[in-house]
C-alpha cells in the first residue's frame, strides 16, 4: 500500500513542494566522510537510492563526476526529472533491493529519508556488491517528532506538534507497518546492526533548524506519508484534520498566526559505513 502511495503524482508533487529542505549539517558529515575514507582516489559516481523528488540528490552533483538517483515510483522520478539543474545528474525507476550498477562502480550509495521502506538485507547485499573499494554507504532520515520554540508560547506550540505527530503514527500502526516508523523513532539502530560492513559509525541526535511559517508547517504535515495513508482512506477525516491542527496552531499564536517565523528543531540521524 505504501509503495502505491509514492506512485501518486498528487503526493510526489507534495513531496517535492512541502518535505522539509535537506540538511546541510548531514550532507556535509557525508562529504566528510566519503572524503575521508577516499584516501585521494577520485569520486566517480554516486547512487541516491529511494531519491523521491530529488532533495538529496543535486545535493551531491559538486562532489562527484556522475549522480544516478533511483526510486521505485515512476511519479517520483518524473517530478523530479523536471527540477534537476544538475547536468551531471540523471534519473529512472528501479528498486533498492536491485540495484542498476556494476559490481565495484560506485564511491556512494546514500539513501535521504528512505532506507526504513526498504528491504535491508537485501539492500545491504546489494550495496556491498556495487561500491568500489573505500566506497562509502551513508543513509539518513530524521526523527519524527519537532521541538517548536517561539517567544514563550514554545511549550503550548510544542505540545499541539506532539499530538499532531501521535495522531498520524495511529495510521502507520493501524496498517501493520510499525518497523518503518520504528526505525525512525529507533534513529535507524536496527539498520545500523544490519549493514554487512565492520567499518561503520551511527550518528544520532544531530540538532538541525528549519526556520518555518504557520504555512510551511501545514505543508510539511502534507508531505509526510501518514498523512497522505489518512488522505488515501478517508479524505474528510484527513481534510478535518489538517483544519483542526490549523485551528489549534492559529489560537496558540493568536494575531501572529500569519507572521509568525517559528524555529523548528528536527532531529536528524546518519549510519555511515565504508567497503574495504
Amino acid at each position: 500500500m505504501v509503495v502505491h502511495l509514492y506512485k501518486k503524482i498528487t503526493f510526489s508533487l507534495a513531496y517535492q513542494r512541502y518535505m522539509i529542505p535537506f540538511s546541510n549539517e548531514v550532507m556535509n558529515l557525508i562529504f566528510s566522510y566519503v572524503k575521508e575514507k577516499a584516501k585521494g582516489q577520485s569520486l566517480d559516481m554516486a547512487l541516491d537510492v529511494g531519491c523521491g523528488t530529488g532533495r538529496y540528490t543535486l545535493p551531491l552533483s559538486p562532489h562527484f563526476k556522475k549522480v544516478l538517483g533511483i526510486d521505485i515510483s515512476e511519479s517520483q522520478i518524473n517530478v523530479a526529472k523536471q527540477y534537476n539543474t544538475a547536468n551531471n545528474v540523471s534519473y529512472m525507476v528501479a528498486p533498492a533491493e536491485k540495484l542498476p550498477m556494476k559490481n565495484d562502480s560506485v564511491d556512494l550509495v546514500n539513501a535521504g529519508l528512505a532506507a526504513h521502506w526498504f528491504a535491508i538485507n537485501k539492500f545491504g547485499s546489494e550495496a556491498v556488491r556495487v561500491l568500489k573499494t573505500n566506497g562509502c554507504l551513508a543513509l539518513h532520515g530524521f526523527y519524527p517528532a519537532t521541538e517548536i520554540k517561539y517567544k514563550d508560547l514554545s511549550h503550548d506550540l510544542n505540545k499541539a506538534m506532539s499530538e499532531m505527530w501521535d495522531t498520524l503514527f495511529q495510521h502507520l500502526y493501524a496498517l501493520k507497518l510499525p518497523s518503518a516508523s520504528d526505525h525512525m523513532f529507533t534513529q535507524y539502530q536496527n539498520i545500523y546492526e544490519a549493514i554487512p560492513l565492520t567499518d561503520k559509525e551511527w550518528i544520532t541526535d544531530i540538532p538541525v533548524k528549519i526556520p518555518m511559517s504557520l504555512p510551511e508547517i501545514i505543508g510539511f504535515i502534507q508531505s509526510f506519508c501518514p498523512f497522505q495513508i489518512l488522505l488515501q482512506n478517508d479524505v474528510k477525516k484527513a481534510e478535518q484534520f489538517l483544519i483542526q491542527t490549523e485551528k489549534r496552531f492559529r489560537d496558540i499564536l493568536g494575531e501572529e498566526a500569519d507572521v509568525a517565523q517559528l524555529n523548528a528543531f528536527i532531529k536528524h540521524y546518519c549510519v555511515l559505513a565504508c567497503k574495504h
